[in-house]
């Protein structure tokens, strides 16, 4: 559609729209007199912009100025768009009065982020806490879920429902979690979650040019909520890349403290090959991702320290020590006597992945040792004044030590602890784990769990060290972007509890499916490592659509005729956003001449967001037409069974 010929006159007679702006809110001679009598339009701008009291015209202002807004209206969804906006009880544009301005310095909105496919792109809208406190209220209230499946060992399900079950939910992960707040406030573990990453490329592409602000909002609310979950003992981990990191760590620090900052752990997430490479002339080319470590209280969390394999033999272990005979000797002279060295190796011939040479040194680590100066001073003095000569004594601890010409037997069993080798969870010579993680592999995880996801699938051992680093059996673990399951299902084999949300329409078909395979045995990614063989169950449900049901609809029409058959139906049953007339929208000609495309979207916007779903409050009323299964299901859920 050209540009909307209304404002174009008053452009091409005014200059500028800014002008006529000034004019009218000055309420202009010059102005009326070109409305009313110069302009070739004037018929329709006093149809539209005047109304007829006793004689007399009185101009419209706020909707002339809304009208201004649209500016160079070309019939897209966006521009459109505008003319709907933020809006206070009286339903003036807020862009329009200035009321409010979005600067994040000072955040105080809610959005509800309310895609369900990737392809799906929309301008979210924002709920303002002090102009919306009422629709916020309703928007978090508690969601009737439907649906219910129970997956794994033959339990009755309204039994295993009242014994903290493992949970998959299909619905906005904002709403479900406002939903689970209750139940589940304070009682989590460990929070994993890795979010979109507001790179353009995922499923978080909003369709507006508030699109970074936008993403730190959506991400304020959900991490607002997420603290609530946790225990005081319990930490979060949030993935991200540079896009974003740093002020997800500022919103962070906000929100959990900052003095409960754990640390930013980078993790080598690809290597440089092939298209990647293509812009290293203008570029540094990005090969990790972080994860942002947060404690619920610094003063409560335990780790429990991770480690990894050596890629090759530490050289200062150089000595064996024979405790029958009191002897030390060099260790290559030992490994050459025994037949697992050639005559004339060195210390660098031991090969860690020599499966003889790591028998060995896995078999006599109690043995092997390197010397180590740290000792207690008179013990030090001790055993340099008996030159070659074997000394014992018991540390601080209690602990039996054994020194040399000065120096302390510092043996290789310290060094000995489980590690992750690919697959396998094995006892191996280990470096301590600090804030880089480069031995993960990110490159082969498309189809592990047997589900084929190629949207950033996490690897299996990520999350295993994640979880295993802050959780013991039967903590619960919480992911709320749970993708394709990995964290649900890694939680699973190493006997957590655990509880994931998704909203995407794929949970039924890939995260779902994941699950099920991990109760019924799967053997891929960390099974092996924890010896999982099957067992458990969990729980699937699904937050009950409302405004869900016409929005699909709307979506499903095939031409305008179809869509227009559901307007009768928008206006009588549907629940209208507060900020917008079905009545005005339908009829406007603006809106006639958008696209039917623009037009589903337009629609989708004019529904409150509030009641997408059907309110645990309402799950009685007759016309949800609720079964009473569901309803008991539901009440059960809930801890209201007595009721």
């Amino acid at each position: 559609m050209p540009k909307n010929k209304l404002l174009q006159d008053l452009e091409e007679y005014f200059e500028t729209l800014g002008q006529v702006r000034n004019l009218a809110q000055n309420y202009d001679e010059k102005l009326f007199n070109y409305l009313l009598e110069e302009s070739k339009y004037k018929e329709e701008f006093k149809n539209r912009f005047f109304i007829f009291n006793k004689k007399a015209l009185i101009f419209k202002m706020n909707e002339f100025l809304t009208f201004l807004d649209l500016k160079n209206l070309s019939g897209s969804f966006t521009s459109y768009a505008n003319k709907i906006g933020l809006a206070n009880k009286t339903k003036s544009l807020l862009k329009t009065n200035n009321e409010v301005i979005l600067n994040f310095a000072f955040k105080d909105g809610v959005i509800k982020g309310g895609q369900s496919k990737d392809e799906q792109k929309t301008q979210e809208i924002f709920f303002n806490e002090i102009l919306a406190r009422d629709e916020i209220d309703v928007l978090f209230a508690q969601k009737v879920l439907q649906n219910f499946e129970l997956i794994g060992e033959s339990k009755n399900l309204q039994e295993y429902l009242k014994d903290n079950p493992n949970l998959l939910i299909k619905g906005n992960n904002l709403l479900a979690l406002h939903s689970l707040k209750k139940l589940y406030a304070n009682k989590v573990k460990l929070i994993y979650i890795d979010p979109p990453y507001n790179t353009g490329n995922d499923s978080f592409n909003y369709n507006d040019k508030f699109n970074h602000s936008t993403w730190l909002t959506f991400m304020k609310n959900r991490l607002e909520i997420a603290r609530e979950f946790l225990r005081d003992d319990g930490a979060i981990f949030v993935q991200c890349d540079d896009n974003e990191q740093a002020y997800l760590k500022v919103l962070m620090d906000e929100i959990f403290g900052r003095e409960n900052f754990v640390n930013c752990i980078c993790v080598r997430s690809s290597t440089p090959s092939g298209l990647k490479t293509a812009h290293r002339e203008k570029t540094i080319i990005k090969t990790k991702d972080y994860i942002l470590v947060f404690a619920k209280n610094s003063s409560g969390i335990k780790l429990k320290p991770q480690y990894t394999r050596k890629e090759k033999w530490d050289t200062h272990y150089n000595y064996f020590f024979n405790k029958d005979l009191n002897k030390v000797s060099k260790l290559t002279e030992v490994m050459i006597k025994d037949g697992l060295l050639k005559e004339k190796s060195t210390i660098n011939d031991i090969d860690i992945n020599n499966k003889n040479h790591k028998n060995f040194y896995l078999k006599f680590a109690k043995s092997i040792f390197r010397g180590a100066p740290e000792m207690p001073k008179e013990q030090k003095q001790l055993s340099l004044s008996n030159k070659d000569t074997i000394i014992s004594y018991l540390d601080s601890e209690g602990n039996l030590q054994y020194a040399l010409n000065g120096n302390r037997f510092s043996f290789l069993q310290q060094t000995i602890k489980p590690v992750l080798n690919g697959a396998i969870l094995e006892q191996d010579i280990s470096n301590l784990l600090c804030d880089f993680w480069g031995d993960i592999d990110f490159q082969n995880t498309q189809n592990q769990g047997n589900v084929n996801f190629t949207n950033a699938k996490k690897p299996e051992q990520l999350l295993f060290r994640i979880i295993d680093m802050i959780t013991n059996e039967n903590d619960i673990v919480m992911d709320f972007f749970a993708g394709s399951g990995t964290t649900l299902a890694v939680a699973h084999k190493m006997k957590r509890k655990w509880i994931g949300i998704e909203q995407m329409d794929y949970i039924k078909d890939i995260t779902k499916e994941r699950l099920k395979k991990v109760v019924e045995g799967e053997q891929g990614g960390i099974s092996k490592a924890v010896q999982w063989q099957s067992g458990g169950s969990f729980v699937y449900a699904e937050l009950m659509p409302l405004n869900a049901i016409y929005k699909e609809k709307i979506n499903n029409a095939k031409n305008n005729n179809e869509l227009e058959k559901f307007y009768d139906e928008l206006k009588t049953k549907a629940f209208l956003d507060y900020r917008v007339d079905i009545q005005d929208i339908l009829k406007d000609k603006d809106f006639k001449e958008l696209s039917l495309e623009d037009k589903k979207q337009i629609l989708n916007l004019a529904l409150d967001s509030n009641m997408d779903y059907v309110l645990y409050g309402d799950i009685k009323d007759k016309d949800y037409d609720i079964s009473k299964e569901t309803i008991k299901l539901n009440e059960i859920f809930y801890g209201d069974e007595n009721v």
